[in-house]
């Protein structure tokens, strides 16, 4: 066994099976793993669901929220939004790619400490701005995690169509047209949600009195990221750039949300990995 958790144990060795499935079909076209492993992974998501609803039963009243809650709502956003974008969208490989990140959150979870959180307000409305700050990025991470997968894509395709090499690859994944119109359309999804649970955090911190943090490296960085999103838009919107330039703005501008998680030590009040 991994942990001393049986249930935590369990969907990790599922979750990595229904990746080896898929695997087989990224490397192979074989529609009968990635049957397979779709059923495993719907198996992952009812387990996850079913942790995640334990977790937040087990600690409704608590006034802190630990980095384990933090990346496990992540993880299992990650295989809701697969899960979702599978049934409705033929997309070779998203899921699959979607669901490595999913998986390598899971297991990180495992190193994570026990005893890093983040100490909610105690203060009734507060409370509540904070829970619902927390919500919004974590959607807004899953949103931009896929957005930056989907201009992955395209700078493959790219790069191969320029190049003139074909194979199997290249011809399972969608037009560099509709990679780009996927970009777009999650990237106007996920600025909203990271503008919003900005706002709702900012207004979270004043109505604590402690508007001290405003100066936070955390506030700073998101607020980067947040320019670089809008600098990624105005490319694709007013100056029609070609989507291998505009994708590299928003690699950018994740690149920079993924190092806020890991910069935490810098910060007064997000200080999970110190």
């Amino acid at each position: 066994m991994i942990t001393k958790n049986m249930l935590y144990d369990i969907m990790i060795y599922v979750y990595a099976l229904s990746l080896l499935f898929y695997f087989s079909d990224v490397a192979d076209a074989s529609r009968r793993a990635k049957r397979i492993g779709t059923g495993l992974l719907i198996f992952v998501w009812l387990l996850q669901t079913g942790y995640l609803i334990f977790k937040l039963l087990l600690h409704i009243h608590s006034d802190v929220f630990t980095l384990f809650e933090y990346l496990f709502f992540f993880s299992w956003m990650l295989v809701t939004s697969s899960l979702v974008m599978s049934r409705f969208f033929r997309i070779e490989y998203l899921v699959f790619f979607i669901n490595v990140i999913g998986f390598v959150v899971l297991v990180l979870n495992l190193i994570s400490r026990p005893e890093s959180f983040i100490p909610l307000a105690t203060h009734d409305l507060a409370l509540t701005l904070l829970y619902l700050h927390i919500s919004l990025v974590i959607c807004a991470y899953a949103v931009f995690t896929i957005s930056a997968i989907f201009c992955c894509m395209y700078l493959f395709l790219h790069s191969r169509l320029k190049r003139k090499k074909w194979s199997v690859s290249v011809r399972r994944l969608p037009s560099l047209e509709n990679i780009e119109r996927y970009i777009f359309r999650t990237a106007i999804i996920g600025i909203p949600l990271l503008v919003l649970s900005l706002a709702v955090g900012v207004t979270s911190i004043i109505v604590e009195g402690k508007a001290f943090l405003l100066l936070d490296f955390k506030v700073f960085t998101s607020t980067v990221a947040v320019i670089f999103y809008f600098i990624y838009l105005f490319h694709r919107t007013m100056r029609q750039k070609p989507g291998y330039k505009t994708s590299v703005w928003n690699i950018a501008a994740f690149t920079i949300l993924i190092s806020n998680l890991f910069l935490n030590s810098l910060s007064r009040f997000h200080n999970w990995l110190s």
